[in-house]
């Protein structure tokens, strides 16, 4: 791929581009980043929108009912879904797609899904580069699906500007189990299937989780608010893009004025995560070259060393290199 032409056909809205360099950044091909590099200067405009919570909640019904008024208020929408990954191609497994047909002929819509790769945190090592890409591409809103694991999801908040929680009806267990790891990060809160028994439970043990940080809520911070919907029936998904407006809103003032999307302290994680990916890929890339990992691999299964030893000798030689 030519990055000047791929530049080019990105800035322009290609589909075909946009999905090609998508897969090449999943399956992380070098040459990649230098697409990434000339498309970065024409970041910084879309609005990210995080959708998190447990399996079963409804997270690609809301996504999809999201897409549509969208449409309908004449923005375009890029959707990562972010995916187990198969555990024999390890690919992405398409459920999220699937459910999101409807949108799949429309050109103001671009709906990818990523694999995990078995990434802990909720996102993929290749998202914040798709975020960019579609980001260059020219599209209002991104929206990124994450896989539901629970607590670990935390990461979806590094990349997004709103992160919006999902949870359901009869979750009280599992709302105590997570108040430490994604509740934290949340700044709306929606209780799908409203219409079922215990919503209303759900809705007191959420206030009081949320209550319990009051001291982050004084001096006019934004307090998460929690809302009832039913996505399947689109009931209570006007009010969310309403509180989520509202959230960019006061996103915006709090930076005054700047877009929020590139706030100094985003740009830290951002850097430091890609900095860690790219050591670590680097260093393992040029063990498996040289043969020092499969030499390390075969001492452990001789038994001639543990594989906290043969990490350790592989390891700690190179790092004191470094010194």
């Amino acid at each position: 791929m030519k990055t000047e032409g791929a530049v080019e056909k990105v800035i322009a809205g290609d589909v075909r581009t946009v999905a090609r360099l998508i897969r090449d950044i999943d399956d992380r091909i070098p040459e990649v980043r230098d697409v990434l590099k000339a498309l970065y200067a024409h970041t910084g405009k879309a609005y990210v929108i995080g959708i998190t919570g447990a399996p079963g909640v409804g997270k690609s019904t809301l996504v999809d009912q999201m897409v549509n008024h969208y449409r309908q208020q004449g923005k375009s929408v890029g959707v990562l879904a972010v995916d187990p990954t198969s555990p024999f191609t390890g690919g992405a497994i398409l459920g999220d797609r699937i459910r999101m047909q409807r949108h799949s002929l429309d050109e103001g819509v671009f709906i990818r899904s990523l694999a995990t790769r078995g990434h802990f945190g909720g996102l993929s090592h290749s998202t914040r580069s798709a975020i960019d890409v579609l980001d260059a591409m020219g599209k209002d809103y991104i929206i990124v699906e994450t896989v539901g694991v629970g607590q670990d999801e935390v990461d979806v908040v590094k990349s997004a500007q709103t992160t919006v929680i999902l949870v359901i009806p009869g979750m009280g267990d599992d709302i105590q189990a997570i108040k430490a790891g994604i509740l934290e990060v949340g700044d709306v809160f929606v209780i799908n299937k409203a219409d079922r028994e215990g919503a209303d439970k759900t809705f007191n043990e959420l206030r009081q989780m949320i209550d319990m940080g009051h001291h982050k809520y004084e001096e006019g911070k934004w307090k998460p608010p929690i809302l009832k919907a039913e996505a399947v029936f689109d009931r209570g998904v006007t009010e969310l893009l309403d509180t989520i407006d509202k959230h960019r809103g006061y996103l915006l003032e709090k930076s005054r004025g700047k877009r929020p999307g590139r706030s100094k302290e985003r740009v830290r994680e951002e850097l430091a995560e890609m900095i860690k990916n790219r050591l670590v890929q680097e260093v393992v890339d040029r063990m498996v070259e040289s043969g020092e990992f499969e030499g390390a691999v075969d001492t452990v299964m001789a038994g001639e060393k543990d594989p906290y030893t043969a990490c350790d000798d592989l390891l700690l030689p190179k790092l004191r290199a470094l010194k």
